[in-house]
């Protein structure tokens, strides 16, 4: 048993110095005219030791620690539940008005993740169909906004249902391919499908501007009017001046805030109902057991669809809303870096669980802001966290609490 464990402990201490050598062992650096490279093998050394000790002590670890418990949450009648519901609205839409403007900025990054993240949870957490390509209706309903402005002027209003509507129909035409595949295949597909979006947003110069994207796409008006220092049309009238106040670039911060978490309110409580009719027992059915879902006369091709179609339709959502918020938009803001972080977001948080998706998206988007210093090693401590969730608490920060029934014995 001990040379075993030692076996494998050397195995996973060459395969990280195999990894990390590249990246952080050797350096780059400048000597004149010449790039010469210079070793630092501290660094190296010190990951090397850590993933040796950790592997010898795996044993111990696993008896000492054990799987984290599965919290149980406190069970709360209809009125409370409305009570609670009610106060996180209240604090949620006082809170910009006495933060920052750089937190504001923040949380309305975190909305836009927690609308992708409960999209991505219809796809994966209630029906089981893994998507790797989610961004990729992200991509398409940005396009859509930039693309309508950018060739017949449409405002943000205007081309907001169109965004849905788009990204619902491409996860919809994405559904055909992909309804025999599971598991793997299935990644491995919509994996593609995310990347040909990309890669055509990049082509496409004469439609897309290329790899340049589209910029001086708008904010969002307000009651068709803008929320500027100047009005862009000569005799208009911009927000502050119909209210009389002094123009405040914060009030188009706060504005913004606002309007994703109304976006994000809408998709909480559209999901939250869909999953109580009875297509969202469909999409039980169809993740617990296929087969079953067959024979109980359900048609796996109809709930498939339905499925991508409606999570694409909130990633179209979020996706204008990002162009408007972003003012421009271009293929590199939707790589595969971007599917896997809501994936991760969608996993972290309890797949199928609502609660756990809006908790593991604010974490996943503020915790970083928190810590700058430590942004060049973001993604490996991001990864090594994922891994430890898997270890330890496999079902997520808050699982999906499913309702059961006991058979007396």
């Amino acid at each position: 048993m001990l040379r075993q464990t030692i076996r494998h402990a050397l195995m996973a201490t060459v395969l990280t110095a195999l990894v990390v050598i590249p990246i952080f062992g050797l350096h780059l650096e400048r000597a004149g005219v010449r790039t010469i490279i210079q070793p630092q093998w501290s660094f190296v050394l010190w990951a090397c030791a850590l993933v040796f000790v950790a592997q010898l002590l795996r044993p111990w670890l696993a008896r000492l620690l054990p799987r984290l418990p599965v919290p149980s949450l406190p069970s709360v009648s209809g009125p409370q539940r409305n009570v609670l519901v009610l106060v996180a609205l209240m604090v949620a839409v006082s809170w910009p008005f006495f933060a920052g403007r750089n937190a504001v900025d923040i949380a309305t990054l975190a909305m836009i993740y927690v609308m992708l993240g409960l999209g991505l949870n219809i796809v994966v957490g209630f029906a089981g169909l893994l998507d790797l390509g989610f961004v990729g209706f992200y991509a398409v309903g940005a396009y859509t906004y930039g693309l309508l402005f950018h060739w017949l002027g449409w405002s943000f209003w205007e081309a907001l249902p169109l965004a849905g509507a788009f990204a619902a129909l491409f996860g919809f035409v994405l559904g055909f391919p992909v309804l025999r595949l599971r598991g793997d295949y299935l990644a491995i597909v919509t994996l593609g499908f995310g990347e040909i979006i990309r890669l055509l947003l990049v082509n496409l110069t004469s439609w897309t501007g290329g790899p340049d994207g589209i910029s001086g796409i708008p904010k969002p008006s307000v009651l068709g009017m803008e929320m500027a220092r100047n009005p862009s049309v000569e005799g208009g009238t911009t927000f502050h001046q119909m209210l009389g106040l002094e123009f405040n670039s914060l009030h188009m911060v706060i504005f913004l805030y606002l309007m994703a978490l109304t976006l994000a309110v809408l998709t909480l409580w559209i999901s939250s109902r869909l999953i109580r009719m009875p297509i969202g027992r469909a999409w039980e059915a169809l993740r617990e057991d296929e087969i079953a879902c067959r024979s109980l006369g359900l048609n796996p091709m109809k709930i498939k669809l339905s499925a991508f179609t409606l999570g694409a339709m909130f990633a179209g959502f979020g996706g204008a809303f990002f162009a408007a918020r972003q003012g421009i938009v271009n293929p590199e803001s939707f790589t595969f870096i971007e599917s896997a972080l809501i994936l991760a977001i969608v996993v972290l948080g309890g797949m199928g669980s609502q609660l756990g998706v809006i908790i593991a998206a604010i974490l996943i988007t503020v915790l970083p802001e928190l810590a700058r210093e430590f942004s060049e090693y973001r993604m490996l401590i991001f990864g090594l966290v994922m891994i430890l969730m898997m270890v330890w608490r496999p079902q997520g920060l808050l699982p999906m609490k499913r309702q059961h029934v006991e058979v007396p014995q």
